[in-house]
């Protein structure tokens, strides 16, 4: 197994998760974070996407987080990224920061 991964996501955060200064519901969140999980498995531009809807600042770069080793991200990001295949795409997974879709790309 790599040491490092690269990855992109999308974060949808929710009034009360960690360093959000969203005010949608966590309910919200989740609901919107499961329509764009939908358009990506039907083919949407996961990078598009990304620019448009991610509240964290990687959305500008398209969700791109760069590289990252181990230890560098919370541990249900780290270990979804860690164990998709270059290429593949997560289910929404929760974190303290909110709701996220990752694409492992590197």
């Amino acid at each position: 197994m790599s040491d490092q991964v690269r990855a992109s996501h999308i974060l949808l955060m929710y009034a009360g998760s960690m360093r959000s200064t969203a005010s949608r519901t966590q309910d919200e969140a989740k609901t919107q974070i499961a329509a764009l999980k939908t358009q990506v498995d039907g083919g949407a531009d996961f990078g598009e996407l990304a620019r448009q809807n991610s509240d964290c600042p990687s959305g500008e770069k398209g969700g791109d987080l760069g590289p990252f080793g181990k230890g560098q991200m919370v541990p249900a990001f780290e270990e979804t990224t860690f164990a998709l295949e270059v290429g593949a795409t997560s289910d929404v997974i929760e974190t303290p920061f909110g709701y996220h879709i990752i694409r492992r790309t590197g």
